[in-house]
């Protein structure tokens, strides 16, 4: 394989999209690559629609249809960006365990209690045991590449999948913060009785003492739980729900005026996670779990750009739940290319 040096001098980024493996069809590997990015396609514990551990899939083919000039890091590309072969194995036990964590979803929506039923009791504990062994894959992949110097992006799966990549960061990372942008709030603790739930990724961050701040952004679908939790966080959680968002739109107050005001709330390093349910469900309508509402996929690229713009570090991202529809690729992909440009500023 060619080195960065010799990519760089001889590739045409004017060129079409090539069916090499590769995110946009760049002609990256693993060596050469600044940013390594891990799909993990994982959806065990979805309670509502399916699909999304497909997505890495969809991203990749979706990415090579996008142009590489961006308007905010016109040289981005040069950064070396490399995807990861997507791991079989994951998705194969994904699909075996999906079925298991269906058992649980099945029993609890009849109202019926798992621990009455010693069989379904053991199928939750194994259920757990395999969702941590993919966290576990995670954070030695990603803590592999960073020990490289390398940094790293995840796309999911649903929206539990980056908590082994967080621990890996606050490996190297004393203190961050993360930005999180999703229809819910993802504070449930161990939400149906599996520890690793989509539903309860923040509530497993926060369990990581260098995470020093959660700022959520576009939520408009929690319970009271959840509510109190951010209320009486002691300021380590801060909430800009979505209803509240459109208020103060609506009475006057610019958008950018409000990232400037939630990225304020962000300590130097920042951790994007993106949960694309937190865009308007046009955009990715085949998410797990759509909720009316929400933003359009410009206003939070200008989010992110004033993480960027205020001077601080934007140290990692993953993007999660994107569903399996063209389209919903389509979009998922801009994202991946567009913070993966400005993690590069």
């Amino acid at each position: 394989m060619a080195t960065k040096e010799e990519i760089l001098q001889t590739y045409d980024p004017n060129t079409i999209g090539v069916d090499n493996g590769n995110l946009l069809g760049l002609p990256f590997d693993y060596e050469s690559a600044d940013i390594i990015i891990f799909g993990v396609p994982w959806e065990v514990t979805v309670s509502y629609g399916a699909g999304t551990a497909a997505a890495p899939q969809v991203v990749l083919e979706a990415s090579r249809q996008l142009d590489v000039f961006d308007f905010d890091n016109p040289d981005g590309w040069k950064q070396g960006i490399f995807m990861a072969k997507i791991p079989a194995e994951i998705q194969q036990k994904n699909e075996l365990v999906r079925q298991d964590a269906k058992q649980i979803i099945d029993c609890l929506e009849r109202g019926d209690r798992v621990q009455d039923h010693p069989a379904l009791a053991q199928l939750l504990e194994t259920i757990n045991q395999e969702c941590q062994t993919v966290n576990q894959w995670l954070f030695d992949q990603a803590q592999a590449a960073m020990k490289l110097g390398k940094r790293v992006a995840v796309i999911g799966g649903d929206h539990s999948v980056p908590l082994g990549y967080l621990q890996a960061l606050a490996e190297q990372y004393p203190d961050f913060g993360i930005l999180h942008i999703d229809a819910h709030a993802d504070l449930r603790d161990a939400y149906e009785g599996f520890q690793y739930s989509h539903a309860s990724i923040m509530f497993n961050a926060l369990k990581i003492p260098q995470i020093s701040k959660l700022v959520q952004v576009g939520v408009r679908d929690l319970c009271q739980d959840e509510v109190t939790l951010i209320r009486e966080s002691g300021g380590r959680v801060s909430a800009y729900y979505d209803p509240l968002i459109k208020q103060k739109l609506y009475a006057g107050t610019t958008w950018l005026e409000l990232c400037k005001q939630i990225v304020a709330e962000l300590p130097q390093q920042v951790y994007i996670s993106f949960d694309v349910d937190g865009l308007d469900p046009k955009l990715c309508p085949n998410t797990g779990t759509p909720v009316p509402g929400g933003l359009e996929l410009e206003q939070t690229f200008c989010l992110f750009r004033e993480v960027v713009n205020s001077g601080r570090q934007l140290i990692g991202f993953d993007v999660s739940e994107v569903g399996n529809g063209e389209w919903d690729g389509n979009v998922g992909a801009r994202a991946v290319y567009k913070l993966c440009n400005l993690m590069g500023l």
